[in-house]
């Protein structure tokens, strides 16, 4: 989980070749990269505030009460 203006998103963080790369699951598209998992992270944040600030109509969607559920298959 990453939290950003009061949000709480969720983000999957995997181990590549050379560093790690992660993915926001709330805002398609949005994705980074880096060497060490706090780098990563770090940048996965600036990335979800430049997505925010260029679709600013995507904060008030995320807003919006949202539920995680995980299945099983």
């Amino acid at each position: 989980m990453v939290e950003i203006k009061g949000l709480k998103l969720t983000v999957i963080l995997r181990e590549e070749e050379g560093g790690y790369s992660v993915q926001c699951l709330e805002l398609p598209g949005c994705i980074s990269e880096g060497e060490t998992r706090e780098e990563t992270l770090a940048n996965i944040r600036d990335a979800v505030e430049g997505y925010l600030e260029a679709f600013p109509e995507e904060l008030n969607r995320l807003r919006r009460k949202q539920e995680l559920v995980q299945i099983t298959v």
